[in-house]
Formats: structure tokens, C-alpha cells, sequence
């Protein structure tokens, strides 16, 4: 009888093992998906942002390790008298957005805070309705990661939660030429942690 019980435990304890393997794994396939797709973006000569001198040499942008740490459950609650406003760029334009919600989490023990905001111009389309913006700066900034920040897409949510995955966490892409407008995060939106997770600063 000691012995069956030991072998239903073994298998319990088995399955229970795979079963976060396969979501670790999960996970780990999703990022490496992210950073195929936005390697290929700029491995393409027609969709770049890179220079030319920067595509001639370019294989890969540098990535921090996946960590499903920075796999975020944040709690989600929408804004209450939304406005839209203009957010300065990187040039004279002004990009017009609508300050959607906000996202509450903690890392490191502490909570933090970013609000999402919702790109006016690129709602019209319908591939990106449902489409969400955080821009975010964080301690990482100007030594591991792109002094001007980082950005975060995501899709609106069914309910109070928002998944914000830093694995996905990208360089604007005046980070790889100047030609580019790119909008400056709030100051809302500065992290008091460091982020070391997604896109690191470019080299060339």
C-alpha cells in the first residue's frame, strides 16, 4: 500500500513538473517568436529603420535573456475621463493619443505604475483597433537599454487584468536613425526598477 501511494505521488509530482515545463516552454517559443519577427523586420532591406551603412553589417539585435519574471499579470482599470492629448516626439510633430488606462503591478517589492495610452490615427485602421501603446522609461536607460526609452504593444483587454510582457519590450526607431519621429514617454510612465528584459541598447 506504501508503495502505491509513493508511485501516485512520483506521478502527480511528474506531471505537475511537465506541466510548467510546457508553459515555461510556451512562453520561451513566443519571445523567440517576437525577436525572429523583429530581426527579420530589420534584416529587410525595404522595411528597415537601420541606415544603410548599419543594414550592410547588421545580423541581430541584442536581446536581455527571456525571463518569464518580466511576464507581468498587471491589474487593469480603465480611465476615467479619458483625454486626448498631444505627446512630443523626437521632432517638431505631435502625435495624438488618448490616455486609455492604467496597469498596477509590483517587481522588485515595490508597485509600480504605467499608463497606457491609445494611438488616435492608428485606431482607424482595423487591424489595429484594439490596439494599445506604453511607452516607458526605467533605471536601465542610457547604459543597457536606449537612453530614450522603450515600448510596449499590446491589444485591450476582456476584463481587469492586462498581461505587459517586458520580453517584448522594443527601441523606438529613432534609437537606429535619426530620421525617424518617435514619441518621448511620459514621465508618468518612469519605472523605478530596471527593466532588464527585451531589447538591449543598439551597437553598431
Amino acid at each position: 500500500m506504501q508503495k502505491f501511494i509513493l508511485l501516485i505521488l512520483f506521478v502527480i509530482s511528474t506531471a505537475a513538473c511537465s506541466q510548467k515545463k510546457e508553459i515555461y516552454t510556451d512562453h520561451t517559443a513566443q519571445i523567440k517568436g517576437f525577436q525572429y519577427k523583429i530581426n527579420s523586420e530589420f534584416s529587410d532591406k525595404e522595411h528597415t529603420p537601420l541606415t544603410t551603412d548599419d543594414f550592410i553589417t547588421f545580423k541581430s539585435l541584442d536581446f536581455f535573456p527571456i525571463d518569464s519574471v518580466y511576464n507581468i499579470k498587471a491589474k487593469f482599470e480603465l480611465e476615467n475621463t479619458p483625454k486626448t492629448f498631444a505627446m512630443p516626439t523626437t521632432t517638431d510633430r505631435l502625435a495624438m493619443y488618448k490616455n486609455y488606462g492604467k496597469a498596477t503591478f509590483t517587481l522588485e517589492g515595490k508597485k509600480l505604475i504605467l499608463h497606457i495610452y491609445q494611438n488616435q490615427e492608428l485606431i482607424k485602421k482595423d487591424e489595429y483597433k484594439n490596439h494599445l501603446f506604453i511607452p516607458f522609461t526605467d533605471k536601465t536607460n542610457g547604459n543597457e537599454t536606449y537612453g530614450g526609452g522603450r515600448f510596449i504593444d499590446l491589444e485591450i483587454p476582456e476584463g481587469d487584468t492586462i498581461i505587459i510582457d517586458f520580453n517584448k519590450a522594443y527601441n523606438p526607431y529613432c534609437a537606429y536613425n535619426i530620421k525617424y519621429s518617435c514619441p518621448i514617454p511620459p514621465k508618468e510612465n518612469y519605472l523605478d526598477a530596471a527593466i532588464k528584459s527585451g531589447v538591449k541598447a543598439y551597437k553598431k
